[in-house]
């Protein structure tokens, strides 16, 4: 009894500690509650009523922490005095031990909460042993290598940022896109290009605090949308778009104004149509860009609409999985001082992408970033419907001075972009309807032209244009150098058919025919193909097959059946196919069956 008692006094000092620690925080995060033992938050006590560490009755963790604006999440702490009695080997004497006690109470909790759980022993604030984990809604438990008690906001990061929950996130997001796209198609009778502008209009608008919290007021649908397309404007002219970008993008977002389904009320009956929309998106859209800034959400948007009809598929728009341009960042070195351009932007993906790498090598470098922003991420785009939601996505991240330009490549002034002394180039061209095989290198030969010597360039581009002999192969070859050609999945692009491949120049240096190039086969990137989510690295693949693709291009390795280096000129073959040794060991007749069916399905598409 005495040593029982000796224990629970020893306890009280560790949760002292604790108490200190996060009554200190609160001041500093104080959109939080904090109980112990006992919540009032029925949830919870219904779910701990079976939670007891002795098998029979409720569990009571020391303390039980909820946040104001985030009704889901709960932190749970449970304390010993003595560290020897942090964690037991297997985890499964809760009674006794800190982080057997917590899992417990948070294998409970996670029934209907994401849940942090952290394990304190210790009787010395200095000394403390600490263990955190993360266990989101009706998921394992992962460990976290947090060794202290953070402040609170780094809690809600944490859980954010977890790979697990954005995954979820993006998921989520990808349904709701289905749900959105059906409803702008049957209830507004929207095209599938109207429907993502009006998506990143309403994004737009929300910025403005003034529009976010007077929307729900406003009594006729046209007052609405005037508001609408007013409040854009407003926030055009706030970050100093320039006149004629801003002209542009006000004339694309006119048809907000002039759709009846959106703008008119109906036999004396109110039209609430655009402002339910609006209150959706806010929640659903507009919290997951706060949360993941660096997604291209507008550019998922389109291509989940364009999912469903003909629309630009058409005009052989095809959009860049968000994988492949982290990639390019990847393969390019993209760092703080880089300046990216993407002659053919789309959405721009390429250029969001860039911006996260570069803000995060800037770190908290304010003059920096600015800069980044406002003089190193340049795209060009003729679409106007892309062009618009380029300028979008930029806005939106805090970027409403990039240089972004309403034009097509072929045309716009050489020197406004020269000036900027791009020093890498991505660029996903529009790929040709006549399928002649090689008219989208003149868009990298466009790119190049615009870049520093010894800049990188890389695209992708359609598999044909590194097999069929042209004049623009020569052309890149007297000027450029060929550094790499990667042969990329078949079904990348689903449910567009085409096959691609990624190619790597650096700017105005003539090929030496003598220097080798690197030749890989990266066919299988870990991505799944599915019904309802298109391709998808369901079983966690990517991670591990980047690493290796990037040692295999960075060390310029030769593996038999994967990559290759070899010389090439103009007139041979730039594909690992034609020179890469095959490995054979693992080859079974379904590979080559397989592999048949591609190359007759290769012919047919290439009109051969």
């Amino acid at each position: 009894m005495l040593s029982l008692l000796c224990n629970q006094m020893n306890e009280r000092k560790t949760e002292n500690i604790v108490r200190d620690i996060l009554k200190t925080n609160q001041k500093k995060y104080s959109k939080i509650t904090i109980e112990e033992q006992k919540s009032e938050n029925k949830r919870i006590e219904k779910l701990l009523k079976h939670a007891s560490k002795q098998g029979q009755g409720s569990g009571n963790p020391e303390f039980i922490i909820t946040f104001d604006e985030m009704p889901n999440l709960v932190i749970i702490i449970e304390c010993k005095a003595d560290v020897k009695k942090h964690e037991s080997k297997n985890r499964d004497k809760p009674k006794d031990y800190a982080v057997d006690g917590v899992l417990l109470y948070s294998e409970y909790l996670a029934k209907e909460f994401n849940v942090i759980s952290i394990a304190v022993s210790g009787q010395n604030k200095n000394e403390l042993t600490i263990s955190t984990f993360l266990q989101l809604q009706s998921k394992k438990v992962t460990d976290k290598p947090n060794k202290n008690i953070i402040e609170f906001e780094d809690y809600i990061s944490l859980y954010k940022k977890d790979p697990e929950k954005e995954k979820l996130s993006v998921e989520n997001l990808i349904q709701y896109s289905r749900e959105l796209n059906n409803y702008l198609r049957d209830d507004f009778e929207l095209e599938e290009g109207q429907r993502p502008l009006l998506v990143s209009g309403i994004l737009i608008a929300l910025e403005d605090n003034a529009f976010e919290s007077s929307y729900m007021k406003e009594k006729k649908a046209i007052d609405l949308a005037e508001s609408l397309t007013n409040t854009i404007k407003k926030i055009l002219r706030q970050h100093n778009v320039e006149q004629k970008k801003k002209d542009d993008m006000i004339n694309v977002y006119n048809f907000i104004k002039t759709n009846n389904n959106i703008a008119r009320d109906l036999n004396n009956q109110r039209n609430i149509k655009l402002r339910d929309l609006i209150y959706d998106i806010n929640q659903k859209i507009r919290g997951f860009m706060k949360d993941y800034e660096y997604h291209d959400i507008l550019g998922q948007f389109y291509g989940e609409f364009l999912r469903y009809a003909n629309g630009d598929k058409g005009l052989g728009i095809v959009l860049t999985p968000k994988h492949i341009t982290e990639l390019f960042v990847e393969i390019a070195k993209v760092n703080k001082n880089s300046v990216v351009l993407d002659n053919c932007c789309g959405t721009g993906g390429f250029l969001i992408t860039s911006m996260k790498k570069m803000i995060e090598d800037a770190g908290h470098d304010s003059k920096k970033i600015i800069n980044i922003y406002n003089s190193q991420l340049i795209g060009i785009e003729n679409n106007s419907k892309m062009f618009c939601l380029a300028c979008s996505n930029m806005l939106l991240r805090g970027d409403g001075k990039s240089n972004i330009f309403h034009n097509t490549c072929f045309e716009i002034n050489k020197e406004k972009i020269s000036k900027l002394k791009p020093t890498i180039g991505f660029l996903n061209p529009p790929y040709s309807k006549k399928k002649k095989g090689f008219e989208e290198l003149s868009y990298i030969l466009n790119c190049l032209k615009f870049l520093e010597k010894n800049a990188i360039c890389i695209a992708i581009v359609p598999l044909s244009c590194a097999i069929k002999n042209s004049q623009l192969k020569e052309k890149l070859l007297e000027n450029h150098t060929l550094k790499a050609v990667m042969s990329m999945p078949d079904e990348l692009f689903y449910p567009i058919g085409t096959y691609p491949c990624i190619m790597v120049f650096e700017a105005h240096v003539p090929h030496d025919e003598n220097e080798e190039t690197f030749f890989g086969h990266w066919k299988e990137d870990g991505f799944i193909k599915t019904k309802q989510e298109g391709r998808i690295d369901r079983d966690g693949k990517w991670n591990n097959i980047k690493k290796e693709w990037l040692d295999q291009y960075k060390n310029k390795r030769s593996i038999a059946g994967k990559c290759v280096c070899k010389n090439v000129t103009k007139k041979d073959e730039w594909v690992a196919e034609a020179y890469m040794e095959t490995d054979y060991s693992n080859i079974m007749e379904e590979d080559f069956i397989k592999e048949i069916r591609n190359y007759s399905v290769f012919k047919v598409l290439n009109g051969e």
